[in-house]
């Protein structure tokens, strides 16, 4: 046996990695399916100038992105966006939500929904901070 580090590794090896972690996860928790899950703002021509993406998981969502359009912010578009989403994971049965955000992004957005810091990774990636954050669902 040898141990290589490779400073470009191909996809295919980190492929390998993650689905043999995922196949051990599987193994030891509920059975539990994780489902892709978004919403989008559209304007008259059908262009996205809005959105939301994550996936729920069990009892959580797990919020990936809130995106708004420079010429819709302010507006109260991510609101909608991030309400939207919120409800939809509540019909499948989520009950918190989970997300992380930059310095620079949208911590003071997400303080105003109710969500909580619970953790703040400092000098990410060299001097900024990430923000990670949760939210409980009500009915």
């Amino acid at each position: 046996m040898t141990l290589e580090v490779i400073q470009n590794p191909e996809q295919d090896l980190l492929d390998f990695i993650a689905q043999q972690i995922s196949q051990y996860n599987w193994a030891h928790w509920q059975n539990v399916e994780r489902k892709p899950l978004a919403v989008s703002w559209r304007d008259e021509q059908g262009e996205v100038k809005a959105g939301a993406s994550g996936r729920t998981f069990g009892h959580w969502l797990l919020l990936d992105y809130l995106w708004v359009s420079d010429t819709l912010r302010g507006q109260g578009i991510g609101s909608q966006c991030l309400t939207a989403i919120e409800q939809a994971a509540k019909t499948r049965g989520c009950t918190y939500v989970l997300l992380d955000t930059l310095d620079f992004q949208a911590q003071p957005f997400y303080e105003r929904h109710g969500y909580e810091t619970q953790w703040v990774q400092q000098q990410y990636p060299l001097d900024g901070k990430k923000y990670f954050m949760s939210k409980q669902l009500h009915e």
